[in-house]
């Protein structure tokens, strides 16, 4: 549902993970200096494993408040990696037996996220 309480937890919790994203590129960033953008690869990864560890825990444990689920999904996840909420997604898809429609989603997103990334620089020049 839609409330001024929810958008609330998402902003809130957005900008908490988008400066844990920065901070977190940033200090790997001097740490390591290499070609690969590990610093990225590295939150994503961290940001599926905690989306997957508060799913994990909303699914065996049922409440009525999903307030902080909310909070560390779609606001703290989301903001410090969206690529969370792309891998939860086709967790979902798989578990519920649309293994044909993850992989669409997953071709699809990675073909066409590049291509239109191509395209806005082409356009911006």
């Amino acid at each position: 549902m839609i409330s001024i309480k929810n958008i609330l937890l998402v902003v809130f919790g957005s900008g908490i993970g988008g400066a844990s994203r920065f901070v977190v590129a940033e200090i790997i960033k001097q740490k390591i200096a290499m070609k690969f953008p590990l610093g990225t690869h590295l939150i994503n990864i961290v940001g599926c494993f905690l989306i997957g560890i508060v799913l994990g825990y909303y699914t065996k444990n049922t409440t009525d408040n999903t307030d902080i689920k909310l909070l560390l999904t779609t606001g703290f996840c989301g903001g410090f990696t969206t690529f969370s909420a792309f891998a939860a997604e086709n967790l979902y898809l798989i578990k519920s037996g649309n293994q044909l429609t993850a992989l669409f989603y997953i071709i699809l997103s990675v073909l066409l996220g590049i291509l239109a990334t191509f395209l806005g620089s082409i356009v911006i020049k």
